[in-house]
């Protein structure tokens, strides 16, 4: 989801100087021990506004996330950011 969101970012203008992630993952306490549920807290640097990060992780995560498609559909999955300008 980062590289998404780096390359919607880029290809609407809006240029971050830095971007960093976080993920936390619970997971189940029971053999196979699989995630259950999933954080994912993404930090942009620059003069980037807010509608355009939470447009770009939202076609992330609707659209191209190939790894977020493959995973299991009942993991709970949040995702959060913050612009730091």
């Amino acid at each position: 989801m980062s590289i998404d969101v780096v390359h919607i970012l880029t290809r609407g203008r809006h240029a971050p100087r830095a971007l960093s992630t976080h993920l936390v993952g619970d997971r189940s306490p029971d053999d196979p021990h699989r995630f259950t549920r999933i954080t994912l807290h993404i930090a942009v640097d620059g003069d980037v506004p807010d509608e355009a990060v939470a447009r770009a992780i939202q076609l992330s995560h609707d659209k191209y996330c190939s790894v977020w498609h493959s995973m299991r559909q009942d993991i709970e999955f949040t995702t959060t950011y913050d612009v730091r300008r």
